[in-house]
């Protein structure tokens, strides 16, 4: 008999106690209303004592509001992270409004972190891209470029480690992307996977699904881990890195493309230069492979091997433009040396004869640079960089009316 009183004052008890815990769940919603986000989140500490005694449905709400309470204001990373799993669990129950929150929350933080490289605030960015990792940890990605940042940032060890997490992982950077646009905005957006990126089409807020493959970025891992052991001067290190690479991956391109660089990075251009060559007959159908060539080839300062490696790659696709920018960039590199030149002569008859020499030769430059600079407009006519290029070269070369009729596209 006294078991049974016990028993019905327990189930008594727990009663009251779910009454209490929906209550405090109604005050955090009415308290999101007013904007009172710390009422909100003191109301659902209280709740989240004996959450489990709540049922799925209350349950939905409960997280639905702490994913609000914790994602408005001005939060910092832990409550984004807070609110971003808060969110996730809303979705994991069914509630759609969680996932389309999640999602933005998401690409808030990758738009912000562009932003912030933008700034060249690296450190900044790599925190914001852990953060949107952490919301899914599918999106490894998002790792991969918080590492990126880390080296930007020279913050080696913790880039040292995000990149230690990735190849515990098994990530080499291929897959797929999941991405709709969004009907408001008219901006296409990442969604993470397929399964989501359906939801969010059934909202209604999301049209045109993509589904396209994501390369493998085995290359550009072990061009990260090569520069982070330069920048320490561990050169056996980064000579390591990019041989067990090309052992694990020796069809792939891109890691000796990585490994051209580090040897540049090392002072070594001439071993660059012939892994450079190796990379060029390896793949001989990959304009961008060329292209990555010739932005080398720059780099070592040996301009006529970067415009024909351009050139390859412009004969392999007549619209890859960046190869034909970056052949317009490298040939007018040369422009330098006759300026600085022309700046450093005197006054005398055999200097101002000079001059002259040395303008004509710019001029010529000039006249051989204006086909190519004139095809990328007609590729990619938006670009403003290219049109206050062609601009300049004009009123250089005393054809100002071409000039002239450029500027309305600026």
């Amino acid at each position: 008999m006294k078991t049974n009183i016990l028993t019905a004052a327990a189930v008594s008890f727990l009663t009251m106690t779910t009454f209490a815990q929906k209550d405090q769940v109604k005050n955090a919603e009415d308290a999101i209303e007013d904007k009172n986000f710390t009422e909100a989140k003191a109301q659902l500490k209280v709740a989240e004592a004996n959450l489990s005694e709540l049922n799925d449905k209350w349950q939905e709400r409960f997280y639905l509001y702490k994913g609000k309470a914790y994602s408005s204001g001005n939060p910092s990373n832990e409550d984004v992270q807070t609110a971003a799993m808060a969110y996730a669990k809303a979705a994991e129950l069914g509630n759609e409004d969680a996932s389309a929150a999640l999602t933005k929350m998401k690409n808030d933080l990758i738009n912000s972190a562009i932003e912030d490289q933008g700034k060249e605030d690296y450190k900044s960015a790599a925190d914001k891209l852990y953060t949107s990792y952490q919301m899914s940890k599918q999106d490894t990605v998002y790792l991969y470029y918080a590492a990126n940042n880390l080296v930007n940032a020279q913050e080696y060890g913790k880039a040292v480690e995000y990149l230690e997490e990735l190849s515990d992982l098994g990530y080499d950077g291929s897959g797929k992307s999941y991405t709709a646009v969004n009907i408001e905005t008219g901006e296409k957006e990442n969604m993470g996977s397929k399964e989501q990126m359906d939801l969010m089409v059934k909202t209604g807020q999301y049209k045109d699904p993509k589904v396209e493959p994501i390369p493998s970025k085995k290359g550009e891992i072990a061009s990260l881990v090569a520069r982070i052991y330069i920048n320490q001067e561990q050169y056996d290190k980064a000579i390591e890195s990019i041989d067990a690479a090309k052992a694990a991956n020796p069809n792939d391109v891109d890691l000796l493309l990585s490994e051209a660089n580090m040897y540049y990075q090392m002072g070594e251009k001439e071993k660059a230069i012939s892994i450079l060559e190796e990379a060029g007959n390896m793949d001989k159908s990959n304009p961008g492979v060329y292209n990555n060539i010739g932005l080398m080839y720059a780099e070592i300062e040996n301009t006529e091997k970067a415009v024909e490696s351009y050139k390859t790659a412009l004969e392999i696709d007549s619209e890859y433009n960046e190869a034909r920018i970056n052949m317009v960039a490298a040939m007018l590199g040369e422009e330098r040396a006759l300026i600085d030149e022309m700046n450093n002569l005197g006054m005398s008859k055999k200097d101002n004869a000079r001059y002259d020499e040395l303008d004509a030769q710019r001029k010529d430059l000039y006249k051989k640079v204006l086909p190519y600079l004139e095809k990328a407009m007609e590729v990619d006519p938006e670009n403003k960089e290219i049109v206050k290029t062609a601009m300049n070269l004009y009123t250089n070369l005393d054809q100002q009316e071409k000039a002239d009729a450029l500027k309305d596209r600026l």
